[in-house]
């Protein structure tokens, strides 16, 4: 009898470990592919790893930490995986706040990334009839993986409620003001969409922490940034006197509370 397969890890182990431990969610799928925001004009190559449904971006293979993270939960589709003139394969995934254009290696790649990523945000494997028996076999593994995953969270996060305590953020999603956009991005994002919302939450400059990016509406328009620092479970935010808080966010209502709802989410309604 054939033992299962375990989850692909990238050597060596220990990095394995620490992307495991930063994350707090499990590896489904992982690889190469080249990302291109809708805003951006070329593609960018990060070891990439899908995640519970979040999407993980390395610099190299070999990077402990991620650059950047995607939640990609409120995917509603994703088009076609074509070919281009290289020999790559692309494909387009249509979220609520705006279109990512990945790339990936070859056609067989695209494909299976493709399959993965609509496995674990539709909790059903896609009926694509080019995919091979060995990649399905795998994507119904990480289907009953992730309706484990669902379950486990739904609990944890009732009796978190019961508690009346905040829950855990590795097992909550991002808030819907996060975008993983440059601060020059971010500020060409508020300036263009006011009526959007005018506070962001993005990845930091020094990839490993966040930043809040928000523009105030005084006599002129004023755009101020904050760094907001992971330490453990729980969030710094920089300021005169220093503010903990337990989840990202609890972050971005600290902002909004503060400023009496004068600081509203930056949202993309679709």
């Amino acid at each position: 009898r054939e033992q299962p397969e375990e989850t692909p890890q990238p050597a060596p182990r220990r990095i394995f470990q620490e992307r495991q431990r930063i994350t707090g969610l499990p590896l489904y799928f992982q690889g190469y592919l080249s990302v291109r925001h809708s805003r951006c004009q070329e593609f960018r190559a990060y070891w990439t790893e899908l995640r519970g449904t979040m999407l993980f971006f390395y610099e190299d293979k070999k990077a402990p930490a991620y650059s950047q993270k995607l939640d990609i939960s409120a995917l509603t589709s994703a088009t076609n995986v074509y070919p281009d003139e290289n020999g790559s394969a692309q494909f387009v995934l249509m979220l609520s706040n705006g279109e990512l254009e990945l790339k990936a290696n070859d056609y067989e790649g695209g494909k299976e990334w493709k399959g993965f990523i609509l496995t674990v945000t539709k909790l059903s494997v896609p009926p694509d009839e080019s995919l091979l028996p060995e990649q399905l076999k795998r994507m119904h593994e990480v289907l009953e993986k992730e309706k484990k995953r669902r379950i486990t969270l739904n609990n944890c996060s009732s009796a978190s409620l019961n508690r009346e305590s905040p829950p855990s953020s590795t097992l909550t999603a991002m808030p819907a003001c996060f975008y993983a956009v440059s601060r020059q991005e971010a500020i060409e994002m508020l300036e263009k969409n006011p009526s959007h919302g005018n506070l962001i939450l993005r990845p930091g400059s020094d990839s490993k922490n966040y930043a809040i990016t928000i523009q105030y509406k005084l006599d002129a328009p004023q755009l101020k940034h904050y760094k907001v620092v992971s330490k453990g479970t729980s969030y710094v935010i920089e300021l005169e006197r220093q503010v903990t808080l337990p989840s990202l966010q609890d972050v971005v209502n600290y902002f909004v509370t503060q400023t009496r709802g004068k600081l509203k989410p930056y949202v993309i309604q679709t």
